[in-house]
């Protein structure tokens, strides 16, 4: 697994070299842009200047660095602390991305082997990694060092060692506000697994599960007497991100207007439409989960969707689908069982691929 996730760094690196000769920002220049300069894009920015400068109250930040609330603080910390060591602000966001995808696909692979066979752990981790979004998981972005956290929870939880699991979701909440669907999902594990066992000290783990909801407590009260706003985090989506509340219909609708309507340039167009599909993947494995009653996955994926699919407009849903494990796992054992899933799968997930980490390593993400 180890082999497959340095090659396929390998080749996103090639794939974001590559598109720095052949398409760069200036139609005129005679060479690519630098190849670590082409991973310090979107928001990688504001959590290099977190890392380096803190959070800073709206009035005093500096053009485009507001609504930094918004960030949750643990990323930026480990910057901060990798920093120390690394000079290179791009260098240290990328080897925390590299040291903790490999943590997360060996932690996938083993949550599939619960289920099958070890081939079925390979598929999975091959699928994630050729997933459209994988260029998140290589970038210095929150989503490898999310998954660092929460697929060893996820697998601590399973296997009833519940005090761990709390402490790594603990860790996961510190990246991601996501971090919090997790909770919910372990405190469902827990009951499901009470429910067939006996009463008495196996019930003693359960105050452990409160204890990933501190640091979205701690951060909270931070930003209070940072900004002097109980809901400071909230306030930041909504100013930067319109994730303000909207009925999962009016999003919709919002989201296929962007898409479908002609009113942005083709490349927004694209990505909201990549937000359809995603949400409808999404549905689609919610359905198959409650239909199976895995109850704690479920509780995952509902909040992460609801979450999601309840702002103006959605928003960052294809990058979601990479911490939706039960995503690969399920397409995994799918594929082995027909060779037509198998083929389908890398026939349309490896071009996608190769066109989003483009997207992103030439700054064209967002349009």
């Amino acid at each position: 697994m180890l082999q497959i996730y340095l090659l396929t760094r390998a080749g996103l690196w090639l794939t974001a070299y590559c598109g720095a000769w052949l398409f760069p920002r200036d139609p005129g220049a005679k060479r690519g842009a630098p190849v670590l300069s082409v991973w310090e894009q979107w928001d990688w920015m504001h959590f290099q200047h977190i890392a380096e400068h803190g959070y800073v109250r709206a009035a005093e930040a500096r053009p485009g660095f507001t609504n930094e609330e918004a960030f949750f603080p643990g990323f930026p910390m480990a910057l901060r602390a990798v920093h120390t060591v690394l000079p290179h602000w791009g260098l240290a966001g990328l080897l925390i991305s590299l040291v903790s995808g490999a943590v997360a696909m060996v932690a996938l692979g083993r949550i599939a082997g619960l289920h099958g066979s070890e081939v079925l752990a390979r598929r999975a981790v091959v699928l994630v990694l050729l997933s459209p979004c994988a260029v998140f998981l290589a970038a210095g972005y929150t989503e490898s060092l999310f998954l660092a956290f929460a697929l060893p929870a996820w697998l601590a939880a399973v296997r009833g060692r519940w005090p761990l699991a709390a402490l790594l979701a603990t860790a996961a909440t510190a990246t991601r506000v996501s971090g919090l669907f997790l909770a919910a999902a372990l405190a469902v594990q827990f009951l499901v697994s009470r429910g067939r066992r006996e009463a008495g000290r196996r019930w003693r783990p359960l105050p452990w599960l409160a204890l990933p909801a501190l640091p979205a407590l701690l951060y909270t009260w931070y930003l209070h007497t940072l900004t002097g706003d109980w809901m400071a985090w909230k306030h930041a989506q909504e100013r930067g991100w319109n994730r303000e509340f909207h009925a999962p219909w009016e999003a919709w609708a919002n989201t296929w207007r962007a898409a479908f309507d002609g009113e942005y340039r083709s490349g927004y167009a694209l990505m909201f439409l990549a937000e359809l599909v995603a949400m409808v993947v999404g549905l689609a494995l919610l359905a198959v989960l409650l239909r199976r009653r895995r109850w704690p996955e479920a509780t995952y994926l509902a909040l992460s969707l609801w979450a999601l699919g309840t702002s103006y407009w959605y928003m960052s849903l294809p990058r979601a689908t990479l911490l939706w494990w039960p995503l690969w796992t399920g397409l995994a054992a799918w594929s082995l069982r027909r060779a037509w899933v198998t083929n389908t799968l890398v026939c349309v997930l490896a071009p996608l691929t190769t066109v989003f980490a483009l997207a992103f390593t030439t700054g064209r993400w967002a349009g």
